[in-house]
């Protein structure tokens, strides 16, 4: 007997009809003899509505009161979906986070899990029930309710898979697998068989929206194979799994491109040393990340600091970088939200040369200018104009020939 986790996303459970068809698929995984943990998210677009709600209240929501809020919405769809599996006629029970034992940090909106008791899971397994799990929620160490920020409910799903030793993990959603690009902006994007979990941990971090990061690091970092499949159809999917040797003869696995960066410059910084420490030191204590920096060299006894950060936490970035600049007597902070991070990933580009000039040249055909430049050992990714962002990608997938 196997043990399966599934989880279900929002569009893939978003009325009465597509729960009933997704308890139908967690059905035949019961009865081909597996024990079966399901993960859902909320309803469609039930967290967006909850959140413009908030916000409608409050211009600055407690964040505590924003996880109370927020949680509901998987808390309905749990319930739902335990009630269209008993209509199928099979055992079925539905568990909070808090009720499972998910223990996070106290970081709300943004928690990160701590630790998972598997108890209650084994006892309702070894009762024959099939455990239906809230996603994306969880509990502090004052029992408060935490979320784990947006597509949470993927690290809810790795993270018992890794926790329960199950044999694999599926993630139901609404495209058939993982493309070479999103086939919405590219039409001709090829579905890929499989794909390393650095790979994907990259792409994920970049914009492609089919996994959230921290769940892929969950299954990296405990050898969880993945199975991205699709609710509506049976097709095979992508897995997601370790590096393989015939991986690599692949030089280019996949591009994206992501609008939800801001860039943020600090100029006229009096050019000492210890003041980046300064710069980031204050960032980072306002829990932002940063992801491209660009210092430039100094001049009159002046630098430019450059850097970018999700246009989420623009505001408060900026709120920080203009005290920042009073601090360390800079002359000005200015932001742009109209640019686009584009992006190739592949771990063929650590035994092949020449892909960044690649993808420079094809930029530099199509006239598009590039602003920051970030690599790592499989990926390169530049900043450049929103307005150019799918003219880019577009050039960029056909340059690596990734399209079918």
């Amino acid at each position: 007997m196997g043990l399966i986790v599934q989880k279900f996303g929002g569009t893939s459970v978003a009325d009465a009809e597509r729960i009933k068809s997704a308890a139908s698929k967690i059905v035949k995984s019961h009865l081909d003899g597996n024990r079966v943990i399901v993960v859902v998210s909320a309803r469609g677009k039930t967290t967006d509505e909850l959140v413009n709600m908030a916000y409608a209240i409050s211009d600055n929501p407690a964040s505590r009161e924003l996880d109370m809020l927020l949680s509901t919405g998987e808390q309905i769809t749990i319930s739902l979906m335990a009630m269209a599996i008993h209509s199928l006629g099979y055992p079925a029970i539905s568990l909070t986070g808090s009720q499972v034992g998910i223990r996070t940090d106290s970081t709300h909106t943004k928690a990160r899990i701590v630790s998972i008791s598997t108890e209650k899971i084994d006892v309702e397994l070894n009762n024959g029930n099939i455990v239906i799990v809230a996603g994306f929620q969880g509990i502090d160490v004052e029992s408060n309710i935490t979320t784990l920020g947006r597509g949470g409910s993927d690290t809810t799903a790795v993270a018992l898979a890794a926790k329960m030793k199950a044999d694999f993990c599926e993630i139901y959603t609404d495209v058939d697998g993982i493309y070479t690009a999103d086939p919405r902006l590219v039409p001709d994007a090829k579905k890929l068989k499989q794909i390393t979990y650095d790979e994907i941990l990259e792409l994920a971090s970049l914009g492609a929206q089919v996994m959230q990061p921290r769940s892929i690091e969950f299954a990296k970092k405990y050898d969880v194979p993945i199975h991205v499949r699709s609710s509506f159809n049976n097709s095979s999917g992508t897995l997601i799994c370790k590096e393989a040797p015939e991986m690599e003869d692949i030089v280019v696995s996949g591009a994206t491109i992501s609008k939800n960066d801001a860039k943020i410059t600090i100029r006229g910084i009096p050019d000492k040393p210890g003041q980046a420490a300064n710069i980031f030191h204050e960032i980072a204590a306002k829990n932002i990340n940063v992801d491209m920096i660009i210092q430039n060299i100094g001049a009159m006894g002046l630098a430019d600091v450059t850097f970018t950060v999700p246009k989420e936490d623009l505001k408060v970035a900026m709120l920080t970088a203009e005290e920042i600049v009073k601090k360390i007597e800079a002359k000005e902070v200015v932001a742009d939200k109209k640019i686009a991070k584009l992006s190739i990933v592949g771990i063929g580009m650590r035994i092949h040369s020449g892909i960044a000039e690649k993808m420079f040249s094809s930029l530099a055909n199509e006239k598009i200018n590039i602003q920051m430049i970030s690599t790592s050992e499989i990926k390169v990714s530049c900043i450049i104009d929103e307005n150019m962002a799918e003219k880019a990608l577009l050039a960029i997938h056909k340059t690596f020939g990734l399209a079918n």
